[in-house]
């Protein structure tokens, strides 16, 4: 198909597919003269992939590099897993005594709940900041919720982890891998929130309506 064919199918405007393939996100396409190139589904493809990257799951033209750039490489699911994990975040140093305590406090947590993970985990980093941010603000309520947190999360890693296991090829790899890590922390966040609302208003604390204007019925 030519780039106005790609265009139309992909719902994304030809400047923009120029842009991806000028900084790599998607291949180029084969030419059939020095100003006109052709493109197939794979590279329908990997528009799709990268419009999910950054408009669903919010990263940054280099952001999706960086994920893109690590996948496909592994020889499994968890190592395509991994790989995009880390290149989301990267880990960092420490840097001072209240961040190391906060790190000190994730490791504790990890080993209170006999969880594999690795030094290098940069979701270690994350979280630690995470709890010193808590702590700088006195959100001691949230604190609290730590370990429902984690079995929540565990919870959920333990189903994710059973999609992964039965993964074929290495591009259903890299789709579940970018479906799960990346979008599916925006599907998290999105049902905790409307469950959020639910809970409150459950409580008598807020006033949520059903999507038809009525009110939820307990």
């Amino acid at each position: 198909m030519k780039m106005a064919q790609l265009s139309a199918r992909s719902g994304v405007g030809a400047p923009t597919i120029r842009y991806y393939i000028r900084e790599g996100l998607v291949p180029a396409g084969e030419l059939t003269s020095p100003n006109q190139a052709v493109y197939d589904d794979r590279h329908l493809e990997a528009l799709r992939l990268v419009r999910a990257l950054i408009d669903v799951g919010g990263l940054s033209v280099d952001g999706a590099r960086a994920v893109l750039a690590n996948l496909g490489g592994g020889e499994s699911a968890a190592e395509t897993l991994r790989a995009a994990q880390y290149a989301l975040t990267p880990a960092q140093g420490s840097g001072h005594a209240q961040l190391d305590e906060a790190l000190a406090r994730v490791e504790a947590l990890i080993e209170s709940r006999w969880w594999s993970v690795s030094a290098d985990n940069p979701a270690r980093w994350t979280l630690a900041r995470t709890l010193l941010a808590l702590e700088e603000l006195g959100a001691t309520e949230v604190l609290e919720l730590l370990d429902a947190y984690a079995a929540a999360a565990e919870e959920v890693a333990d189903r994710e982890a059973e999609v992964l296991e039965r993964v074929g090829t290495p591009r259903e790899a890299v789709v579940s891998v970018v479906a799960l890590d990346v979008l599916g922390d925006r599907l998290v966040s999105a049902l905790r929130r409307m469950a959020q609302e639910d809970a409150l208003v459950a409580r008598g604390g807020g006033t949520g309506t059903q999507a038809d204007g009525g009110t939820p019925q307990r």
